[in-house]
């Protein structure tokens, strides 16, 4: 039987082959369009009380709540690696959480006793603190709540004093993360006064009450607590016209970064950001999406690996300058390998 098939008339291509360039890997490294980087990633860090305390997080394999003396070595690890920016949350003992959320603004609490102990040690990192009152309140809820209501601006005098105790315990940045009305302006006005003048705003401005959340709120301790949802203050998914509204109303009252949350399921959102208003945009690759990535990897249905990486690539193209992700310190060492 002939093997000689008959070769079909390609001149319709007029020389173009998009093949060519995609021949071997260090002519598609040439071409690439986007570059990931250590310096791309932020690395959120959940802090605990007690010293040489390391607790594992069930829905979150591989992400461990560290006391504070191992969470100083774990942001020399970041520093090592490259990556330039760590974000804390803590997980406040029960014993502590109130109606009233008063431990935000404990100038010793976890939070700052955490702040304090990395810039000492680890002064060339930047260190973004977590404002919301979800890690201190007894409700779970990121405001205030009286007869079921989730207030706002009560709920926005206490999360600007705890920015300002942050702020005095070495935080780079404030990363107000509740989606309460003029929370930004309020804390950007109250830094001023204080002299904190170059004390960065990363805004949550584009929150969305998602179900995506979950581990995360098991590692702060919030998730068995709350009670009712987030759904009267924090974006509804149906919409992201009314999220560069408030990315707007963000920027006007002072934040110098917004970031979209969740991360992979709202990559429209982070394009649309950047496209419109040009400025420092990050997204957060949540808990969620950590979870499901590690569980499909684990379960056999993925490259467990290979989707870690794509996936970060994926929130570059779309425009994000930078990603808070669990899989930094991995990524940024894979990365600089």
């Amino acid at each position: 039987m002939s093997t000689n098939w008959p070769r079909h008339d390609m001149s319709f291509l007029n020389g173009h082959r998009p093949r060519r360039l995609r021949q071997a890997q260090w002519v598609r490294d040439l071409v690439a369009e986007t570059v990931l980087t250590p310096a791309d990633l932020i690395w959120p860090m959940f802090v605990i009380e007690g010293r040489n305390e390391k607790t594992s997080i069930a829905t979150m394999p591989g992400v461990d709540r560290l006391s504070i003396d191992l969470a100083v070595e774990a942001a020399k690890q970041a520093r090592d690696a490259g990556i330039p920016a760590l974000a804390l949350f803590p997980n406040t003992p029960g014993e502590l959480r109130t109606s009233d959320g008063r431990e935000a603004f404990n100038p010793d609490n976890l939070m700052c006793r955490a702040l304090s102990a990395i810039k000492s040690a680890v002064p060339e990192i930047g260190l973004i603190a977590d404002v919301a009152l979800d890690e201190y309140s007894s409700d779970g809820q990121d405001g205030l709540v009286r007869d079921g209501e989730i207030l706002n601006d009560e709920t926005v005098d206490v999360m600007v004093k705890s920015a300002i105790v942050q702020a005095r315990a070495g935080a780079d940045v404030i990363a107000p993360s509740d989606m309460m009305d003029g929370r930004v302006g309020a804390i950007r006005r109250a830094l001023d006064a204080e002299r904190f003048e170059q004390t960065l705003i990363m805004s949550y401005s584009a929150k969305y009450a998602s179900c995506f959340y979950g581990p995360f709120r098991d590692a702060v301790g919030s998730g068995s607590r709350l009670i009712g949802d987030k759904k009267t203050y924090q974006l509804d998914f149906a919409n992201s016209d009314e999220a560069l509204r408030e990315v707007a109303a963000d920027l006007d009252e002072g934040a110098d970064m917004v970031m979209v949350k969740p991360g992979m399921p709202y990559l429209d959102l982070v394009q649309r950001v950047k496209a419109e208003f040009s400025v420092p945009t990050f997204a957060y690759q949540v808990s969620g999406e950590y979870a499901m990535i590690e569980f499909a990897g684990a379960a056999g249905a993925i490259n467990r690996d290979a989707a870690v990486m794509e996936s970060l690539l994926g929130f570059k193209r779309a425009g994000c300058d930078g990603i808070l992700t669990y899989f930094a310190l991995e990524a940024a060492r894979r990365l600089g390998e």
